[in-house]
């Protein structure tokens, strides 16, 4: 009787691995059809959740918000554009009352990303987060908000932008359109 139910149990352990195995590879078939078959919007929003989140992680600590401050600023750019595969700039938003914090490297849906933190004297910081995976386009500016965190999102040209911040609406639009200016001169 034991050996009776030890190969019930053997069987049952056996068919519940080979049903999470084939439940694990059918939900990855599904991300990558997903994914392949997105389309520039939703690849958009995408990213602007993932810039959402970023800012809500890293703004808020004191103590090492950036992996590269901004009193090297040339080097983040050219480890970045490195990185990125194509020339990124971190605009100067100090006319719009923010100072570059600095930046990091992060991952994103498809490869790498730049974020670039600025902060102003009040306290409050904007995250620029710049990708590739909603590439090869041009959108006009949109607006998405995840939880107390506000984004306005675009694509231009080779890359997609969103700028993040726990700030008014109107507040986030200006300064989007700031950096929109300064990333089209």
């Amino acid at each position: 009787p034991w050996r009776a139910l030890a190969a019930s149990v053997a069987i049952a352990a056996v068919s519940a691995s080979a049903a999470w195995i084939t439940r694990g590879a059918m939900d990855a078939r599904h991300l990558q059809t997903v994914l392949a078959t997105a389309s520039p919007d939703r690849a958009a929003g995408g990213y602007a959740q993932r810039a959402a989140i970023a800012h809500a992680v890293y703004a808020p600590d004191m103590g090492r918000p950036v992996e590269v401050s901004a009193e090297n600023e040339k080097g983040l750019v050219t480890w970045l554009t490195k990185r990125m595969g194509a020339p990124v700039r971190a605009p100067s938003l100090s006319q719009a009352g923010y100072e570059l914090v600095g930046g990091r490297l992060l991952p994103g849906g498809s490869g790498p990303v730049a974020q670039f933190m600025y902060g102003a004297a009040d306290g409050q910081r904007l995250t620029l987060y710049v990708t590739r995976e909603a590439a090869g386009g041009q959108t006009a500016f949109q607006f998405t908000q995840e939880g107390p965190v506000r984004v306005f999102y675009w694509v231009e040209g080779q890359f997609g932008y969103a700028l993040s911040g726990a700030v008014s609406r109107d507040e986030l639009q200006r300064v989007s359109q700031e950096v929109y200016k300064q990333l089209q001169g």
